[in-house]
């Protein structure tokens, strides 16, 4: 009983430690996550992340970061990324980015047969206005069903420009 107990306090000071150290390195002021169910992103669910801003001077690097199966059958993914500031102005950019070369090598860091890789959207920019930024994002592929995507994410953190 008391190896149970000292092995559960442990974990839990694991976690808050490797927490603690991740989140030192970059900064982060916002991130959040939508997991697609069975690895599937479906054309019609577009992601909608939103973000409160509370400081108008401080220069930030927006990323999305993917995280894709084996099953995902392209090099490359575009993404419909539509940006609304408290206000209303809004911003629709079409981005591709490139997930493995051309021999097939992806990109980014692997855990299992997960591959998570960041993608730049906006770097060094100033949110102007206080209140909720809305990023709205689907997948611009030909595929109804894109199979193979296990989540699509947000980051902002400070810049270090």
């Amino acid at each position: 009983m008391r190896l149970r107990t000292l092995t559960s306090k442990f974990n839990v000071a694991l976690l808050f430690l490797s927490t603690l150290i991740a989140s030192c390195g970059r900064n982060v002021i916002y991130t959040d996550s939508s997991e697609m169910d069975n690895n599937v992103w479906n054309l019609s669910n577009t992601v909608v992340f939103e973000y409160d801003n509370a400081d108008t001077e401080q220069k930030t690097d927006v990323d999305f970061l993917i995280r894709t199966t084996p099953n995902y059958p392209y090099r490359n993914i575009y993404l419909f990324v539509s940006s609304f500031s408290p206000e209303g102005k809004s911003i629709t950019d079409t981005l591709e980015y490139i997930l493995a070369d051309e021999k097939g090598n992806w990109y980014g860091k692997g855990t299992g047969n997960i591959r998570s890789l960041s993608l730049p959207f906006r770097q060094n920019v100033f949110f102007s206005e206080t209140g909720a930024y809305t990023f709205r994002v689907s997948h611009g592929m030909r595929d109804v069903d894109l199979k193979g995507v296990a989540d699509i994410s947000i980051r902002i953190t400070k810049s270090d420009k």
